[in-house]
């Protein structure tokens, strides 16, 4: 697998705040390959939205970053002919109509496929005709999600995507999306607070929190690594001996989220689950929050 995006060490700081606490991201390093699918996760703050700019050369930044051999500031309309980015934020122009903005992304973008994006909309209700002002929110994303599959994108960044959608069009959305990575080398950035929803999607996660990366690993590795012992509480003591991630209680026995190598000598208990995403990244967050 092709190495499409290399991050080493790359720190934002904004002016204006107190020293030591205006890195809105510190020390951020990452390789993403054709093939991934990375969930970027964090709280509001956590430095999603730093991060995803620096990838994209929208501020200056310290590190560095590789996107596809180039750099993201100083060679930015060669990085953004194959690096797209699709937010929960409308950005097409609202008083084009669907058939101008394929025709003006026909006009400026020389690896637009003009029918490849006409087909990806006949399964849709959006009409050529329309204007897009005229769009509902799931119709946009789907419409802007359209123009960018029938690029030669080999990186995608989604942030929030499906923030505010429905089912139907979140299910449509992800279908054509799926079947856009699967037609090539590519790769894809997902952040998200819909940590549940993501999930079977993911190859990888990044975790931030406050700036800094608490976890990165394959999903792979994540279910080797933890999971969920529920016990009755005669086993309190010996569970909290663990140092468990996180506890939740319920009636009349607790779930302890631990290292799984932890869990390998427990006796007596044959209730050991597989960890949830959602379950690991929330214990994280509020670790030593």
């Amino acid at each position: 697998m092709s190495v499409l995006i290399e991050a080493r060490q790359v720190s934002k700081q904004y002016s204006g705040r107190v020293k030591g606490q205006g890195e809105a991201i510190k020390n951020i390093s990452f390789e993403l390959k054709s093939g991934q699918v990375l969930g970027l996760l964090g709280h509001n703050g956590a430095g999603k939205s730093t991060l995803i700019k620096s990838l994209l050369g929208a501020h200056e930044y310290q590190g560095t970053i590789q996107v596809l051999g180039l750099e993201p500031i100083a060679q930015r309309a060669k990085v953004m002919a194959h690096l797209s980015y699709i937010s929960d934020v409308n950005v097409l122009p609202d008083w084009m109509t669907v058939r101008q903005i394929l025709r003006y992304t026909s006009g400026v973008h020389p690896s637009f496929d003009m029918a490849k994006a006409r087909s990806v909309l006949d399964q849709t209700d959006i009409k050529l005709d329309s204007k897009i002002k005229s769009l509902s929110k799931g119709m946009k994303v789907q419409l802007h999600l359209a123009i960018v599959i029938s690029t030669d994108t080999k990186v995608l960044i989604l942030d929030e995507p499906t923030l505010g959608l429905d089912l139907v069009y979140r299910e449509t959305f992800y279908r054509h999306l799926l079947e856009w990575f699967h037609d090539g080398e590519r790769a894809l950035i997902i952040a998200s607070h819909e940590v549940s929803e993501i999930e079977h999607l993911l190859t990888d996660v990044m975790i931030l929190k406050h700036g800094q990366m608490v976890l990165q690993s394959s999903m792979d590795k994540i279910a080797e690594e933890y999971v969920i012992v529920e016990a009755t509480d005669q086993y309190q003591s010996q569970m909290e001996s663990l140092q468990p991630l996180s506890i939740e209680r319920a009636l009349g026995t607790t779930r302890w989220l631990v290292r799984a190598p932890q869990a390998e000598n427990l006796e007596g208990i044959d209730r050991i689950y597989n960890v949830k995403l959602a379950d690991l990244f929330l214990a994280l967050q509020k670790e030593a929050a």
